[in-house]
């Protein structure tokens, strides 16, 4: 697949070796580890709440990071934070089929497919058992977590900033963003494939959603590419982060 050029660019965009590749996958991946196997557990006090509070405000700086390595490869590539600059070099702009040149209008209907593709792959039965500790939907189906949430605007202002830089600011434009249009040259026609497994390998900080998340990044990575737009990975991760701060916002409310 051809990359369409994009003249708002200050520079062409750079493509990675496979070392370089997996430098950027590291610098994401092994502190999302550290944050929740090390770091959480120490700061965390006995109760369930003490620790789930802990465990979500860590991943949030571990994802905070992964939007900061964001900009600093870019402004480092293009030499600027333009805005116009940044859009075309993350693949933020209107999905283009390279084949006709076409952009948006009746592509945009993909990002319904993949959406409902993601939800499918999430309803997959997961291999790996879940630590009841770690669940934030089993904490969530507790009484304690529950009350946890109710009022308390701080913990949702928390839960929500996660959820923006979590399939937003962070994960997707790392992975979507930066990486996929810069694994060609490394692994031609199958970079997709390979952003959808190091996307999976990534999540090392919950272990147990390697196999699912590997599914669902398939799907992402596949349209982010095929429609060279990240837009599409963005929209079809946040979907279920919608419904949770939905649901979490009744909670406040109640």
């Amino acid at each position: 697949m051809t990359v369409v050029k994009q003249p708002q660019l200050a520079r062409p965009v750079r493509q990675y070796s496979k070392a370089v590749v997996l430098a950027v996958w590291a610098a994401a991946a092994v502190p999302m580890g550290l944050l929740a196997w090390v770091v959480a557990p120490a700061i965390a006090g006995p109760s369930a709440q003490d620790f789930a509070i802990a465990l979500v405000g860590a991943l949030t700086v571990g994802l905070v990071w992964q939007f900061l390595l964001v900009a600093g490869l870019v402004a480092h590539e293009q030499g600027t934070l333009r805005w116009s600059v940044v859009r075309e070099a993350l693949w933020l702009g209107r999905p283009t089929d390279p084949k006709t040149g076409r952009r948006g209008g009746r592509l945009w209907w993909w990002a319904l497919v993949a959406v409902i593709a993601v939800a499918a792959t999430e309803a997959l039965p997961i291999p790996l058992t879940e630590p009841v500790r770690r669940s934030f939907g089993a904490f969530l189906g507790t009484e304690e977590g529950q009350d946890a949430f109710r009022g308390n605007w701080g913990l949702f202002a928390l839960i929500v900033t996660m959820f923006l830089f979590n399939t937003v600011l962070g994960e997707e434009l790392l992975f979507r963003g930066v990486l996929l249009p810069r694994m060609e040259a490394a692994f031609g026609n199958s970079s997709w494939l390979v952003n959808a497994v190091l996307f999976g390998l990534y999540h090392l900080h919950q272990p147990w959603s390697i196999p699912d998340a590997v599914a669902g990044g398939l799907v992402m990575a596949w349209t982010s590419r095929r429609w060279q737009t990240a837009l599409f990975g963005i929209i079809s991760h946040s979907a279920q982060s919608v419904v949770f701060t939905v649901v979490l916002l009744a909670l406040v409310l109640s």
